[in-house]
């Protein structure tokens, strides 16, 4: 490496790290730079419980609602939510890997497929999805936490003066979370794994609560099969094929940019064991659990106040009327707070904080990133947007499923996962390509990105924009390795 020219390359048990003297520069510092192998203590736990704090959210719990409204029965909502979540866990297995093998955070990983400075081309897009989704989470956590803090305080209401048509009480809410959120990114990694372990276990009692209450409710009103009845569609229109189609792509959207920079997490696994029961264990039983009893959680309500009350904020300003219910407003706040924290800081931080570091190695680290993309967080006014943002950012995140297609097929199919790791950090390798790109891996993106968005103006072809992700990954994959077989420009396949 002409810029640390004094590294090696060390292996352990299918590990790898680089060893020696390494300076900042335009392509590493402390942050980016590949985690030694004594660093890489996240074992099964860890993993899974990363997930189970992502996946336990208010997203998640209405998840399964917005689909029975839509026309599906409920076994249908958990068979799309099982199958997209197995689909999506394919492509994230890949990239998962080369996170724990080389201990590379995303932005270096895409550096093999899109060339040292081509990398920052996904790398942006990815946080720019980010960015959008801490400013929404964080909002709606905020407000949430305002509203039940009324519910506890009504003296609390008359904080009413108004700056941008937000109130001051809903101002200190969210700026508050918001500062929550930033203290656990300036703390480090060390500190997200704390919050991820310490919140599953928790999270997941409160789901076991909300079951509970459920199944008694549904016993109280003449047995369990009551729930499966209220939630059974009644008159609704039956979706046809193409919704179906476009309800699993949003299933798989749904942590298809988690499947991306899943690296940024995996390369403090132990192994790749670890890594990938981890997953497997926290992922899709997670999803369909916690959307599950947000199912028959509804249709208690419906049993209990004969209306179907989706949202759980909503429920606890019900359920906090009655008995008990000044004990559960403090329980709930909590819980609120974590179950949106713990999402929040591993699915919509970690990233954009990697990936703006990447733009400037030696001039921003990861914490300087992340407190940019909290600044860009309430800079975008997610109060105001929160609509266009959310319609347009599940489609954005479908779209990128052609980043997945690149850095997929250039890692299995093309490197056959096997990196050059000290390169990924030299100005002089073969990651270089031409200037710092690789266009076959840009031009592939972008093909991948525009297949699906003719289906948006082509209404004959309707079906490849529902298919959003699917057709951008596949298109992205296909032309990645036949632009790369064709041009004969892959870096010549080389064990570290």
């Amino acid at each position: 490496m002409s810029e640390n020219p004094a590294v090696e390359v060390v292996e352990r048990g299918g590990l790898y790290e680089l060893r020696g003297e390494l300076r900042p520069s335009s392509l590493y510092n402390d942050d980016l730079a590949p985690t030694r192998i004594e660093q890489r203590t996240w074992g099964v736990w860890n993993i899974a419980a990363l997930w189970i704090g992502m996946s336990v959210c208010i997203p998640t719990y209405m998840l399964a609602s917005f689909m029975i409204r839509a026309g599906f029965h409920w076994w249908e909502a958990m068979l799309l939510i099982l199958s997209g979540n197995l689909i999506v866990l394919a492509p994230m297995m890949v990239n998962a890997h080369a996170g724990t093998k080389y201990g590379i955070p995303f932005p270096v990983y895409l550096r093999s497929a899109f060339g040292l400075k081509g990398a920052n081309v996904p790398a942006i897009l990815r946080a720019g999805v980010a960015c959008g989704w801490f400013g929404i989470q964080t909002w709606i956590g905020g407000k949430a936490i305002g509203d039940l803090v009324v519910l506890m305080l009504p003296s609390a209401a008359s904080l009413n003066a108004t700056f941008l048509g937000i109130t001051l009480l809903y101002w200190l809410s969210f700026l508050g979370f918001w500062a929550v959120n930033m203290w656990i990114v300036w703390r480090g990694v060390d500190s997200i794994k704390w919050l991820e372990s310490f919140s599953a276990p928790f999270l997941l009692l409160i789901g076991a609560a909300l079951l509970a209450w459920a199944l008694k409710k549904g016993i109280d009103h003449g047995g369990v099969g009551k729930l499966f009845d209220v939630v059974a569609v009644k008159g609704a229109k039956r979706p046809g094929p193409l919704d179906y189609f476009g309800w699993l792509t949003a299933m798989v959207g749904y942590w298809a940019t988690l499947s991306l920079n899943i690296p940024d997490f995996t390369r403090f696994a132990k192994s790749q064991r670890d890594q990938m029961l981890g997953q497997l264990l926290g992922l899709p039983t997670t999803m369909v659990a916690f959307s599950m009893i947000g199912v028959l959680v509804t249709s208690a309500t419906v049993l209990v106040f004969g209306r179907a009350i989706a949202d759980p904020v909503e429920l606890v300003k019900v359920l906090s009327t009655g008995p008990g219910g000044r004990l559960l407003g403090p329980i709930a706040l909590f819980a609120l707070a974590i179950a949106t924290l713990s999402t929040n800081i591993a699915a919509n931080v970690v990233s954009p904080a990697n990936d703006i570091s990447n733009l400037a190695p030696n001039r921003v680290s990861f914490r300087t990133a992340g407190m940019i993309t909290g600044v860009i967080g309430i800079v975008i006014l997610p109060w105001k947007l929160l609509d266009v943002y959310q319609g347009w950012l599940v489609t954005y995140s479908g779209l990128l499923g052609a980043v997945g297609g690149v850095i997929v097929a250039h890692y299995l199919v093309i490197e056959r996962c096997q990196l050059a790791l000290a390169e990924l950090y030299s100005a002089e390798s073969r990651y270089r390509y031409s200037g710092g790109f690789n266009i076959t891996a840009i031009v592939s993106l972008f093909v991948g990105i525009a297949i699906p968005l003719v289906g948006r103006v082509v209404s004959a072809l309707a079906f490849l924009f529902a298919g959003g992700w699917f057709f951008s990954f596949i298109t992205a994959f296909v032309v990645y390795i036949g632009l790369t077989n064709a041009r004969s420009r892959s870096p010549k396949r080389r064990t570290p």
